[in-house]
């Protein structure tokens, strides 16, 4: 097989240790910078060029779309799914998991646990809004963050409204979300492959750092989920159309509540944390969903339809 990686650097971790997997599995690995690819729409033979050379038979294609580059990322998704060629993640999947605002309505919808969360349009009800999540402290989350980036603390009332109302005036779109205190700073990721956990870590955040993110310093270790914790994992990334993913998620005294979902979750913390071959369980995942939609002409259909 022919696994193509999308990523903007074949140096990543991420990146690196899928090209392994997939040259360990016997099969041939191209990366591909998806902002260098060139989309021709043509009736009945859609195509890509990269770097002035047609694309040819590729067999699978494996995403790392920057949350950055998600609009041009989810086209060229969009092509090669249109090419009829089986996408880890679908371009639609796509989309839908970097809208924040649109993936905690999906997950609502589906029973997901979730902090409680107030978006509004600029409100000028700034105390409504701290209100409507408890008060005080409070999160506060630029929708377009990632990484930890633009998620604020809100200690008081006064800060809390300093923050949003800052936010605001720079039009730039936020959440607000209820500060779960019993979860000390520390949150768990659930790696979904295929609709079942492959490995899950529990992640820390430095001293003084409420954010867990391992890109802010954070650490992780091994954590077995609960009944809980695996099923609210598999519900959300179920409803959101993710075959694989990473959650994040909180313990609460109220039981797991979902953060976000990443469409493309680093493997650098997770198989550090679990010692697990966690991009050969993608590999796996990847052979078998590709042979399957090379043999069936309905899901070859499918990938058109839903592209």
């Amino acid at each position: 097989m022919h696994i193509v990686v999308l990523s903007r650097n074949s140096k990543l971790y991420s990146t690196s240790r899928l090209v392994e997997a997939i040259e360990d599995a016997g099969h041939t690995a191209t990366v591909l910078d998806h902002l260098k690819c060139d989309i021709v729409s043509e009736e009945d033979n859609p195509c890509i060029y990269y770097r002035g050379t047609k694309v040819q038979g590729v067999d699978a294609v494996i995403p790392r779309i920057g949350a950055s580059v998600t609009f041009y990322g989810s086209a060229v998704v969009r092509q090669f799914e249109m090419m009829k060629i089986f996408t880890v993640v679908e371009s639609q999947a796509l989309v839908r998991s970097r809208d924040k605002l649109r993936s905690l309505q999906i997950m609502a919808r589906a029973g997901v646990g979730m902090p409680k969360t107030v978006f509004t349009n600029y409100s000028t009800e700034v105390r409504k809004i701290i209100e409507s999540v408890g008060g005080p402290p409070l999160i506060v989350k630029l929708l377009e963050g990632t990484q930890g980036v633009g998620v604020v603390l809100a200690p008081t009332f006064k800060a809390a409204e300093s923050i949003i109302q800052a936010f605001h005036s720079m039009k730039a779109r936020v959440i607000v979300q209820e500060f779960i205190e019993e979860a000390k700073g520390e949150d768990i990721r659930a790696f979904v492959v295929d609709g079942k956990v492959v490995g899950a870590m529990k992640r820390k955040g430095v001293e003084g750092e409420f954010r867990s993110n391992i890109h802010r310093g954070g650490s992780g270790e091994l954590i077995k989920l609960s009944k809980a914790e695996r099923r609210a994992a598999l519900i959300a990334t179920k409803a959101m159309g993710l075959s694989v993913a990473g959650v994040d998620m909180l313990q609460s005294e109220r039981g797991p509540l979902v953060l976000e979902i990443n469409s493309s979750p680093g493997l650098e913390g997770i198989e550090s944390a679990t010692g697990k071959n966690i991009a050969g369980k993608i590999i796996s995942f990847v052979e078998r969903k590709a042979i399957e939609t090379q043999n069936n002409p309905r899901k070859r259909h499918n990938l058109i339809r839903n592209a």
